[in-house]
């Protein structure tokens, strides 16, 4: 038997944004613990914007167990917070989403490298040369001299977890990067960026760098920061075809107020029309159109209209169980 080092994790209760927060304990497992295996822990409530001074116990409930690089012996515990009668707890936004393996979800999640207030690469005065060499760009120019050691750091302790990270690439704008989580089932997804999230703030803290997910951290001609939402059901796979799309697009726009309101803060930003988006009053699709709300693939059109299609709608910020379960939501209006 050997003791286990693990660090439960779980989303605060600030807003718009919640935050990740961790703590340690120790428990002795003969292997590596599944989910069953370990036990719910209390936290107090009050510290995380969860609940009253009066009555702060709130619960952490493990939900997805992953290994942990920096030690043999330790697990990095996903869990969901809990009310201390069992039922989910308000900001428990994972709790809203159904259970169905069938459904599949690819995030792109967009961030920035940020040092001393600035996104990493950009001089001490004024701006960088303008976009254009930076996107999978290569070269101290163009990436600079650890920003790749870093973010290959984090896709090694991705894989590591057994997160399905699919890949990284350097951004449009200097100093934003991008990697990219895909998931069978409806919340397997969410939860594999919520840990990828926590093991990227964790590396940057020894490179002494910070994470930027706002959006849209630079004015001006500067891209904005997203997390495109890629997905399919079992139906559309299987099935498909143009009328069923026509009337899930007719959906998407119907809902499209309440689709920007899950899909993170100050989208108003980044949805300009401009910088491959669309404005955000508008709703459209097209067939490989990043301008468009919703891109659809070459694949999907000429399969008969079936496979996945991409939400360029949801942003860096976003929390991506709150964009599952409504585009999820939208699906069933439409079935």
């Amino acid at each position: 038997m050997a003791k286990y080092k693990l660090d439960y994790i779980w989303l605060d209760g600030y807003a718009p944004v919640q935050n990740l927060r961790t703590k340690c304990q120790m428990k002795d497992f003969d292997s590596f613990p599944t989910v069953e295996e370990l036990p719910e822990w209390g936290f107090d409530g009050s510290s995380t914007l969860q609940a009253e001074g009066g009555s702060s116990d709130c619960v952490l409930k493990p939900v997805a167990v992953y290994p942990d690089i920096e030690n043999e012996y330790g697990a990095l515990v996903l869990c969901e917070v809990m009310n201390p009668d069992g039922t989910p707890h308000i900001t428990n936004m994972r709790a809203t989403i159904p259970d169905d393996a069938g459904t599949w979800f690819g995030f792109e999640q967009e961030y920035f490298l940020m040092e001393d207030g600035k996104p990493y690469g950009f001089p001490a005065t004024g701006y960088p040369e303008p976009q254009g060499e930076y996107y999978c760009g290569v070269g101290y120019a163009n990436v600079g001299s650890i920003a790749r050691t870093l973010v290959e750091e984090h896709l090694y302790a991705c894989l590591h977890a057994g997160i399905n990270h699919e890949g990284i690439n350097a951004e449009v704008a200097k100093g934003q990067w991008e990697f990219q989580v895909f998931g069978k089932g409806s919340k397997k997804a969410a939860d594999d960026i919520w840990m990828a999230r926590f093991l990227l703030l964790r590396i940057s803290e020894k490179y002494e760098l910070d994470i930027e997910w706002h959006c849209k951290p630079l004015k001006g001609d500067w891209n904005g920061s997203g997390m495109h939402a890629n997905f399919s059901t079992e139906y559309m796979r299987e099935t498909g075809g143009k009328e069923y799309f026509d009337k899930l697009m007719a959906g998407f726009e119907k809902n499209c107020a309440e689709h920007i309101a899950a899909y993170g803060p100050d989208n108003h930003l980044r949805l300009t029309g401009l910088h491959e988006t669309q404005s955000i009053d508008k709703f459209s699709w097209g067939v490989a159109d990043r301008g468009a709300s919703v891109r659809v693939p070459h694949s999907f059109a000429n399969n008969d209209w079936k496979g996945y299609i991409e939400d360029r709608r949801p942003n860096s910020q976003g929390n991506p169980y709150a964009i599952a379960s409504r585009i999820l939501q939208t699906i069933a209006e439409v079935a």
